[in-house]
């Protein structure tokens, strides 16, 4: 018979890789992507190197799924915000500052996986990630156009440049290196707001909730 690994088993190498991605998550959010090395993942997870590799044969293959793990887990923060706001616009705004305050609190982790120039092929993954970052404002933005909440406009241009903006003001080169977290939230989701076409959109109430998770 061939063997079948056990529920206990099963979970026992699941427990493992998460705490080999954790291991390199912090290490990122430390000291950046270029510090994520097997020899330095291992001692953060206490584990030989060996056991690193059994689960991910190089370095690139742990740094694509601390990427890919990374974007999917702000993609549904984004996401759930968005869905438990209560209309369109409100949505769109939870979807901004949701995604500015996450950045803002894990700057150095963010621009690590979003940003920080690594390999050509590492990049694509990034690139798949801002894309869908883009399409999820995309579809924001849409649907208050569409129940006439912002003026009339091309979606598909609007919602990549609303996410350079955040990228820019948040975690990019020029972004100011210290600041209060909450207001930087909020003038970031007001410029994106306004951007939009929405010009009283703190008279409206929403950015007034934006708060860091």
């Amino acid at each position: 018979m061939p063997y079948r690994r056990t529920e206990n088993v099963v979970r026992r190498l699941a427990e493992r890789e998460q705490t080999i991605l954790d291991a390199a998550r912090s290490i990122a959010a430390e000291s950046g992507m270029g510090a994520v090395q097997i020899a330095a993942v291992a001692q953060r997870a206490d584990i030989a190197a060996g056991t690193v590799y059994r689960y991910f044969p190089s370095k690139a293959d742990l740094i694509a799924e601390l990427i890919s793990v990374t974007a999917e887990r702000e993609l549904a923060a984004i996401r759930a915000a968005a869905d438990a706001a209560p209309g369109p616009l409100s949505a769109l705004a939870a979807c901004i500052a949701t995604f500015a305050a996450r950045a803002l609190q894990n700057r150095r982790l963010a621009w690590a996986v979003i940003a920080e120039p690594v390999d050509a092929d590492i990049d694509m993954l990034r690139l798949e990630f801002r894309r869908a970052l883009a399409a999820e404002m995309e579809a924001r933005i849409s649907t208050a156009v569409a129940a006439r909440h912002l003026p009339d406009q091309d979606a598909r241009v609007a919602a990549p440049a609303v996410v350079g903006a955040l990228l820019e003001g948040l975690i990019g080169p020029l972004a100011p290196s210290a600041g209060a977290a909450r207001e930087a939230v909020q003038t970031l989701t007001l410029l994106a707001l306004r951007a939009l076409g929405i010009v009283d959109a703190r008279a409206r109430g929403l950015v007034a909730q934006c708060v860091l998770p």
